[in-house]
């Protein structure tokens, strides 16, 4: 689909990477790594054609459509979302208003025998059988599907863009990339603004998606559940993986040693070869062995070994007060913004030494519980902060608050204290800052940037509670590793907002779950919350926790009243028996409509070709698909009214 040859990219002296070749094939599903500064969102839009390599070739053919999600992106503010998303299907719009003013046109002329009505009714006719082949209007549903699977409402639907946040903004995107339906997907971080059930769902629809997907993320269990190759770019070139990236890091490891013994053993040979030469010189009955040995010794390539980055270290936090046994209580704690109530009845504590998560979908209150326990906002209900307790909170405003005429490492020093001192630059390099990167002022970073340097500021202050909003958004994995590795050697407690299943595992010991205006305690790690959850979603188990928490509350009643309990048991019962049947209605109308449209696709591309013009088999199966599609789309409409009214 894509063919790469001998790429090389120069921006400097030394080459970013060179003599790069590979191909990227339909249906591939490729995890694009490499350490921090190596190239891959330069690779990505060189792929793209935003960027120009200094030599080689990327052959596209003509055909082929490409999506390309940046990192950072600009949107209209003057529409409303479903607006926006809209102009994913431009094209269709664009030959609807074109059909109109046709048909108007028909309509008003009367020349019916004449040759231009002729020619305009057999133009509307070809137009017409175009906008059919390529979905007409059945894209409503379709992006009504993508907008709720990233995580909107219904309600948001026509709110105006400009009231979303950035990463709700990356959502819309991300949402119209998607159902443009391009043969290669290019996707630089799209889960770093997505919760833990949108990143489950745009899995499932990249597992799904007939298009070529090539991906660079610092989201391990995300790219191993989507990728099955994996590029690394190293040492200015490009290795080709046929694995996905655990299996690749194995690899990896294993072409390192193979690597290493064969630099050890060329630089035995080597020596031997030197030590010949220098012992035999002068002697004139070796001296044919001798020219042997150094023409030998000329032809020899030096074994190159994969560069690695050690940047990474152990970081641990300064020593801090010992705190309170339980740093935070929350005793029947209730949030509204209005008539909105965000969440009420919230009671937790919060032990020394814990490491505790907060998830659920964006909007249910985690960010709002942090800004209570920080005494930004008012609430309701008793929120006590223990003993001796000093917090440190990281969230996305806080690389704001930096002083931006400061360098980087002169924002280090002033925090650092005691031989951690001594050990900045080293901290600097392990979090992407090394070398002469150190002396750029704050002012001139990127925002992804400055929350790396926010948070290697938190890191070196002496708190014993901390609270992390989102910190994995722009770390890579050694980075990651290095923030992981430092809270679980913390001795104070830490709370964390995130959405990085891959960073919880393993960290926290107790997750509380955000949603229907309640939070919930699950004991265990984030891997045993979501096992819990399997077969179904996060909002399917938060359902059926409200049926278990009613059928609890209904036995609960006075005995006067137990046959009115045990009906309204049942009926709630039978109640989320109809909404689980109904789900899964929807959810095989979906996979049925997916089918037919990608295989409409294929027989698109077929009768475009003009030996299969007049192939009437193929035109009789395309009706009959586009017919199986319409009355698909029509029963998915029933069904999700249906669903709809069963969960209202």
């Amino acid at each position: 689909m894509i063919s790469v040859e001998g790429l090389k990219v120069e921006f400097g002296v030394k080459p970013l990477f060179q003599d790069v070749s590979f191909v990227i094939n339909d249906r591939d599903r490729i995890a694009l790594v490499g350490k921090n500064g190596a190239g891959k969102s330069t690779m990505l839009k060189i792929l793209c054609g935003q960027q120009k390599p200094t030599a080689g070739v990327v052959a596209i053919p003509n055909d082929t459509t490409i999506g390309y999600l940046p990192q950072v992106m600009i949107l209209q503010d003057d529409t409303t979302l479903l607006e926006e998303t809209r102009k994913a299907f431009a094209h269709n719009t664009k030959m609807k208003a074109r059909l109109d003013k046709m048909n108007e046109e028909l309509s008003r002329r009367t020349d019916y025998e004449s040759e231009e009505y002729m020619a305009l009714v057999e133009k509307f006719s070809q137009e017409h059988e175009r906008y059919m082949m390529m979905g007409a209007e059945n894209y409503e549903a379709e992006m009504e599907r993508t907008l709720l699977g990233l995580g909107f409402e219904r309600t948001d639907f026509n709110r105006p863009t400009s009231e979303f946040s950035g990463g709700w903004r990356m959502r819309i995107e991300l949402a119209k990339i998607l159902l443009e339906h391009p043969d290669v997907l290019l996707l630089d971080e799209p889960t770093n603004h997505l919760d833990i059930e949108s990143i489950q769902w745009l899995e499932q629809f990249l597992a799904q998606s007939s298009s070529a997907v090539v991906l660079v993320s610092h989201d391990r269990a995300f790219i191993n559940n989507v990728t099955n190759r994996t590029l690394e770019i190293s040492c200015g070139r490009v290795i080709d993986y046929k694995v996905k990236y655990d299996e690749y890091v194995i690899l990896r490891k294993e072409r390192r040693e193979q690597q290493i013994r064969a630099y050890e053993n060329q630089q035995k040979e080597m020596a031997d070869i030197k030590e010949f030469i220098e012992r035999f010189r002068y002697k004139p009955t070796k001296a044919v062995q001798v020219q042997q040995r150094i023409r030998q010794l000329e032809k020899m390539v030096p074994v190159e070994i994969d560069e690695v980055d050690n940047s990474a270290m152990h970081l641990k936090f300064p020593p801090c007060l010992r705190s309170g046994d339980y740093p935070v209580i929350c005793d029947d704690v209730r949030k509204d913004y209005g008539p909105h109530t965000v969440f009420n009845h919230v009671t937790l504590t919060i032990k020394r030494g814990e490491k505790v998560a907060f998830v659920g979908k964006n909007g249910e209150g985690k960010s709002t519980l942090v800004k209570c326990i920080m005494g930004e906002i008012p609430f309701s209900g008793t929120l006590k902060i223990g003993h001796n307790v000093q917090i440190g909170y990281f969230a996305q405003n806080q690389a704001q608050l930096l002083d931006e005429n400061l360098s980087i490492y002169d924002t280090i020093d002033r925090v650092a204290t005691g031989e951690i001192r001594l050990k900045i630059n080293d901290i600097l390099g392990a979090f992407m800052f090394g070398g002469e990167i150190s002396e750029k002022k704050v002012k001139v970073l990127s925002g992804g940037e400055r929350s790396r340097l926010a948070m290697i500021k938190l890191l070196l202050e002496p708190v014993n509670l901390l609270i992390l909003d989102e910190p994995t958004n722009h770390l890579d994995m050694p980075s990651k590793d290095v923030l992981k590795e430092a809270i679980k050697a913390f001795d104070g407690t830490a709370i964390i907002v995130s959405h990085d299943r891959e960073f919880l595992d393993g960290l926290v010991s107790k997750v509380y779950e955000f949603g229907e205006g309640r939070v919930r305690e699950h004991l265990g790690g984030i891997y045993d919350y979501l096992r819990a959850h399997h077969a179904d979603s996060i909002q399917t188990a938060l359902d059926n926790h409200a049926a278990m928490v009613a059928a609890k509350e209904e036995k609960a009643k006075p005995e006067e009243v137990p046959n009115s309990a045990k009906q309204s048991y049942a009926e709630h019962k039978e109640q989320q028996k109809k909404i689980r049947k109904a789900e899964k209605s929807v959810k095989e109308s979906e996979s049925k409509i997916e089918l037919m449209e990608k295989r409409l696709k294929e027989l698109d591309q077929l009768l475009c070709d003009p030996q299969n013009a007049s192939n009437m088999e193929l035109v009789t199966e395309y009706t009959s698909t586009k017919q199986a599609l319409d009355e698909e789309n029509e029963k998915w409409m029933e069904l999700s009214e249906t669903l709809e009214k069963l969960q209202s």
